[in-house]
């Protein structure tokens, strides 16, 4: 009986932390937050690589709105699939919403980029960094509640 009670023991011991690790993984805020940075690390990169190529011969708000559209493109199916696991709902609609909800914070870039860049003088990219600080908590609700709500329940 020893024998069973520490096997069950030992046995019980690795899946609770797996189990724990994958939960705590599995939660929409966690997936969120990781989405969050993936996602800004694209735009950024993006953003970066755009106004490195351009080289000052196409408007940055031009390529800051290029690079917003391509992110979203990008990172839509990791939001639809593995944040907030939709199945069922069109893609296309679940996509335009999510563009809507993206369209509302690449006007706040739109607004605040020429007030921090023009008038205040920061750099493009420090500016463009800033405003990404600020809008991961009003996206993931707006997402949660609008974007890739369970359509089912209502």
């Amino acid at each position: 009986m020893v024998d069973v009670e520490s096997h069950t023991k030992s046995d019980k011991k690795p899946h609770f932390w797996w189990r724990a690790l994958i939960s705590t993984f599995a939660g929409n805020r966690i997936t969120y937050l990781m989405a969050g940075a993936m996602t800004a690390v694209v735009y950024y990169c993006l953003l970066g690589l755009a106004l490195l190529a351009a080289e000052g011969a196409v408007p940055y708000l031009v390529l800051v709105v290029t690079s917003h559209f391509v992110t979203v493109v990008i990172v839509y199916p990791w939001y639809r699939l593995v944040v907030f696991r939709v199945s069922g709902d069109s893609w296309l609609r679940g996509y335009l919403r999510f563009y809507v909800v993206g369209l509302s914070f690449l006007g706040a870039s739109l607004i605040s980029l020429p007030i921090l860049v023009g008038v205040i003088g920061i750099p493009i990219m420090i500016a463009q960094g800033l405003i990404i600080l600020i809008s991961p908590s009003l996206s993931y609700l707006i997402h949660r509640t609008w974007t890739f709500r369970d359509r089912g329940s209502i």
